[in-house]
């Protein structure tokens, strides 16, 4: 996959190597020099200094065949701009800008835009990390309404069937993984020790899910 990033600062430097170490054509464009730098004399892709919402400079890129763009810069209205040309006027197929201000989100997603807010992203994990103290939080949806969770099976719950776990609404098991190998279960799969579940846990149901599994007080 052909790929331009703008924007060098830390999340562009570790977009552009994570790409480039997976095998796709990677070009980095940014204004100064030194954050070009970043990415030291063996990064195998192109490097461009430039203003990455340029025309002149996007087509140096490769913008008119490229199958993907993210805009990763320091900058709301420069990563939004950027992103509009690539996917508006370049018609790339994938377009991705970063955002600060996460108020700013809906507004570009009427606009067709994907974007990605750290700010929600970093409150969305440290919430989960809080209040799935006892597993692991591994993915959370929109935003945070619904969370993927995993965990060990607890004693009181080996030989019971994921029927017995599901709550429609609320709780569904999504997966099992038993001596390495991931399966997706039936209602009647019955749950076994070292067993680990996947489950999708809607956050408006977390104290039923405590009571359920007996995390939380009174453990």
């Amino acid at each position: 996959m052909k790929v331009i990033i703008m924007g060098c600062g830390r999340v562009g430097e570790q977009l552009a190597n994570l790409m480039s170490a997976e095998g796709h054509q990677v070009t980095v464009i940014d204004y100064e020099q030194d954050a070009l730098n970043r990415l030291g004399q063996n990064f195998p892709g192109q490097l461009i200094k430039g203003v990455g919402f340029d025309h002149d400079v996007l087509l140096k890129a490769g913008i008119e065949t490229a199958d993907a763009f993210a805009a990763t810069s320091s900058s709301d209205n420069a990563n939004i701009l950027a992103a509009r040309i690539a996917r508006n006027i370049y018609h790339v197929p994938r377009v991705v800008a970063r955002l600060y201000d996460p108020r700013r989100a809906e507004i570009y997603q009427r606009l067709g835009l994907r974007t990605i807010s750290s700010t929600t992203w970093g409150a969305g994990r440290i919430h989960e990390l809080l209040v799935y103290s006892e597993m692991d939080a591994v993915l959370s949806f929109g935003g945070g309404e619904v969370n993927l969770v995993a965990f060990e099976v607890p004693i009181h719950w080996q030989g019971r069937s994921v029927k017995q776990v599901t709550i429609p609404g609320e709780i569904s098991v999504v997966s099992v993984v038993r001596n390495g190998k991931a399966f997706l279960p039936i209602s009647g799969t019955e749950l076994k020790p070292d067993d680990t579940l996947y489950l999708a846990v809607a956050a408006s149901s977390i104290e039923r899910f405590n009571a359920m599994f007996g995390y939380g007080e009174g453990d």
